[in-house]
């Protein structure tokens, strides 16, 4: 073999094993679900705050050009979480849900609240490949003011980005 032959191998095996390092991850991230254990529970602020999660979770995920979000319809996920819970407590089924959507991973969240001074961002990265938990983040989120929210999660996002980009 000449070295312009071997040459043209080595940059051939670089550019393949790069671009599926760097191969656009596709991520569906379900609507987060309030668990609200405060003594007033599930105050219209705070679910609109819970309802606000997904979409900000979408954006800072979407940001670095690193993944493409894919939607999930919000009347397939109701209907595929039977009960408060479910699907952040069994990942094959939430898996199969992203699976149905052509995702490569799903994020299902809760959004905690045993306090009125602080409340958790709870999420479940789920490989839909092999139907498993890749990682479980809970981030402290310490008040409820919007800038509070924004910053928790891109926390989070950075948690899940680096996890998937191993």
């Amino acid at each position: 073999m000449n070295r312009l032959t071997a040459t043209l191998i080595i940059i051939i095996i670089t550019l393949f094993s790069s671009s599926a390092v760097n191969a656009v991850q596709r991520i569906a991230v379900l609507n987060f679900e309030l668990n609200d254990i405060t003594s007033l529970p599930n105050t219209p602020q705070e679910q609109l705050r819970t309802a606000s999660i997904g979409p900000l979770l979408e954006q800072a995920l979407s940001q670095d050009g690193n993944c493409e979000i894919i939607q999930i319809n919000a009347t397939d996920q109701i209907a595929a979480n039977s009960s408060f819970g479910y699907l952040f407590r069994f990942n094959d089924l939430a898996a199969k849900l992203g699976a149905q959507v052509g995702a490569d991973w799903i994020v299902v969240g809760q959004h905690s609240k045993p306090s009125f001074l602080f409340s958790y961002l709870m999420a479940h990265l789920i490989n839909v490949k092999t139907q498993t938990l890749a990682a479980n983040f809970a981030i402290e989120l310490k008040g409820n003011h919007e800038k509070v929210t924004k910053r928790g999660v891109r926390v989070l996002a950075t948690k899940i980005d680096a996890s998937i980009n191993r």
